[in-house]
């Protein structure tokens, strides 16, 4: 079970509070990244698929005024930190939580959500079924090991749930790339890739990946990303990202 007493934590140079488990799944760079790459306009509409304690969705509004997200979120606890966090932040005209799959996202059940949002971000699960130990809780588990066609099934929610035309941006580990691009075939074009580096020098440790609704545009890979100088602490753009509210251009 998550921890009884969550631990305050801040980000975004201290502009966003995040109430999370003090043991377990934590949010970090990845939600801050994945939030920063998504290409939202003053008045757009989010929505964040496996939302945690919802970093990456609030993590867009903070960014962008005038913004609105949802955040939608399986486990029925984490989802009531995440409402938590709507709140102590002050944007709750602007963020609602939802608590279910986003694997059934826009099937009869959810269909008030088709073709709602202009955007959809998500930091998945990561680690394959069976490739390692599993986490010693069912939370931890779930927000880091993906089921088997987990990732087809919240590509194909997301595409139910974008407008015409909307966006998807995700950030997953660059091993599962087939499966990725697998996912958004048929679906999804304009697919624009970058990878990002601990330091310049090591191999790539995660991929952004940002794609556009029935584009039919070519797929990209952009200049890496990397996060660490070679004298310790982030490099320049990392420390923009982190700090000042700098977008990635996907673009």
């Amino acid at each position: 079970m998550p921890a009884a007493d969550p631990t305050i934590d801040t980000v975004l140079g201290g502009r966003l509070r995040l109430g999370q488990p003090a043991k377990g799944h934590r949010t970090g760079t990845d939600a801050i990244l994945a939030a920063a790459a998504v290409p939202a306009r003053s008045g757009d509409s989010v929505c964040d698929f496996g939302a945690g304690v919802g970093a990456a969705g609030l993590a867009v509004l903070v960014r962008v005024p005038k913004t609105r997200a949802l955040l939608i979120e399986i486990d029925s606890h984490i989802a009531a930190m995440a409402e938590a966090n709507v709140l102590a932040n002050d944007l709750a005209a602007r963020a609602r939580v939802l608590a279910i799959d986003v694997g059934i996202a826009g099937t009869a059940a959810t269909s008030a959500l088709a073709s709602s949002a202009d955007h959809v971000v998500s930091n998945p699960p990561f680690n394959a079924s069976g490739s390692g130990r599993m986490p010693p809780d069912a939370t931890t588990a779930r927000a880091r090991v993906a089921e088997e066609g987990q990732l087809e099934d919240w590509m194909r929610a997301a595409a139910r749930v974008l407008k015409p035309g909307g966006s998807l941006t995700l950030i997953h580990r660059p091993e599962a790339l087939q499966e990725i691009l697998g996912a958004l075939s048929r679906r999804y074009g304009g697919i624009a890739l970058r990878f990002v580096h601990g330091e310049a020098a090591s191999p790539a440790v995660r991929v952004l990946v940002h794609a556009r609704k029935d584009s039919r545009a070519p797929l990209r890979v952009l200049p890496p990303l990397v996060l660490n100088a070679s004298g310790g602490g982030f490099t320049a753009e990392a420390e923009a990202l982190h700090r000042d509210l700098t977008a990635i251009d996907m673009s």
